[in-house]
């Protein structure tokens, strides 16, 4: 059976996600799984209501669910990890302070999955920053091939395809390539120049459906970048709802691929300077999904406007590894 782990179980986005993985949403409405539930210590309290709850779905498709504070338990021969726990930015936290804090908790679950996990294990990093916590972790698993590993950056795509679908008026899935590029952070950029909208049973350039090139180079990408914030200030918490629903998108993707024509936004390893991205970084690209393996959509063309702001994210990028990587031989 394809043993699966959350960790963070007991925050409140695995409140919204184990449901779901547990009734099939992502791994198949016939697949019984096994769920193992990591948490830091002073949470298994909780963690063990959220036990009782998945208990009380009666979900025929969740043959067992384990747990646990100890990594040794968690990460045992895993098929895939969801790596949702993190230190969350508290009040007067420098960044830097930030990435410190991630760094210790992503190494050693990197060496965690090295020595536990199977090899092919397919590991999605949510916990933020998530692009710098992704390559920690691969980096600190070194047996474990770094195209397995990924970051979440489908809810900003998610919220991409969603405002351009409400800007013309139709469904949310009239609308696909939207891209997003980059740091899953507010230097991201959300990028329709390759995105399609069918209108009336016509398929069409995002730019000529919308009609307003000014919103599209404005307050659209603004309204995605900073999205996040506007939730918490909304609801006095992070996306939790949404963000569940992008992991279940993303995982759902890299176990049956994506539709033929259709690529999607993930945070994967950069080599070969895709894109003129530097190379070793975690960085949001357009993917296409076949047999569980990503690879980048080549070819796109890039103008001025795009070029500036895919370089900017990636410098943020760039500095965000050189200050997680001095720590990790601290």
């Amino acid at each position: 059976l394809p043993r699966l782990l959350v960790t963070g179980a007991a925050g409140q986005i695995a409140y919204s996600l184990l449901y779901s993985i547990a009734k099939g949403d992502v791994f198949g409405k016939d697949q019984p799984i096994i769920l193992l539930l990591l948490d830091i210590s002073p949470m298994l309290p909780v963690l063990d209501g959220v036990v009782m709850e998945l208990q009380d779905c009666a979900l025929p498709l969740l043959k067992e669910v384990v747990p646990t504070d100890k990594e040794e338990v968690a990460f045992k021969d895993l098929d895939a990890a969801i790596l949702v726990g993190s230190m969350p930015r508290k009040e007067g936290m420098e960044r830097k302070d930030l990435l410190k804090a991630n760094v210790s908790i992503f190494k050693s679950q990197g060496a965690a999955l090295d020595k536990y996990a199977k090899k092919t294990v397919k590991v999605l990093v949510v916990g933020n920053p998530a692009n710098t916590n992704c390559l920690i972790a691969a980096k600190s698993a070194p047996s474990i091939p770094k195209e397995n590993f990924s970051c979440l950056t489908r809810l900003d795509h998610n919220r991409a395809a969603s405002q351009v679908a409400m800007r013309v008026g139709v469904p949310t899935d009239n609308v696909k390539n939207v891209i997003i590029w980059g740091n899953h952070s507010s230097t991201q950029y959300p990028d329709v120049h390759h995105a399609k909208v069918t209108v009336s049973g016509t398929e069409m350039d995002v730019f000529d459906a919308v009609k307003d090139d000014e919103w599209l180079k404005g307050d659209f990408i603004s309204t995605v970048q900073q999205r996040g914030g506007a939730v918490i200030k909304a609801r006095k918490l992070s996306s939790a709802m949404s963000a569940a629903k992008a992991i279940c998108d993303h995982m759902r993707d890299i176990w049956f691929g994506t539709p033929e024509g259709h690529f999607v936004s993930m945070g994967v390893y950069s080599n070969g300077k895709p894109y003129s991205v530097p190379d070793d970084l975690i960085y949001s690209f357009p993917v296409v999904i076949k047999d569980k393996a990503w690879k980048i959509v080549t070819g796109l063309q890039i103008n001025d406007f795009s070029r500036e702001k895919m370089d900017a994210t990636a410098t943020e990028l760039v500095e965000e590894r050189d200050t997680a990587v001095s720590f990790l031989g601290a």
